[in-house]
């Protein structure tokens, strides 16, 4: 299993990002897919996750600013980041886990694939 991510970079406060995840070789049909982020000195937190069939579930504080959305046929996971804040900035990771139900979890050890991560820089 493989997944890339790709779009991260540096932004001013108030900016926008849209990440990448290409995944491949997965083993699954039922399925979810979710980023996580990890800032320096800072636990690992959930952002978003969306099941193939297109459940979604946000973390509290990215509710209205971002949005995960998925294309099935190109395997590919995307997040759209508005209005980021200094407090954005992290390595994000996208996941993907086998789904035993339609929604998909926020939780780290629930899923069985990383990405390497992208960086995100917020400058205030």
């Amino acid at each position: 299993v493989q997944l890339v991510e790709s779009g991260g970079g540096s932004v001013q406060a108030g900016g926008s990002l849209k990440l990448s995840c290409a995944a491949s070789g997965y083993p699954y049909t039922n399925y979810y897919m979710g980023w996580f982020r990890q800032a320096p000195g800072k636990e690992r937190e959930g952002v978003a996750c969306i099941h193939v069939d297109g459940v979604t579930q946000y973390a509290d504080a990215m509710k209205g600013r971002f949005a995960i959305s998925q294309d099935n046929a190109k395997k590919t996971l995307y997040l759209q980041m508005d209005s980021l804040q200094p407090d954005d900035a992290a390595l994000y990771h996208c996941a993907i886990s086998r789904a035993y139900a339609g929604w998909c979890s926020l939780n780290a050890n629930n899923y069985d694939y990383w990405g390497q991560g992208t960086r995100v820089t917020v400058s205030s």
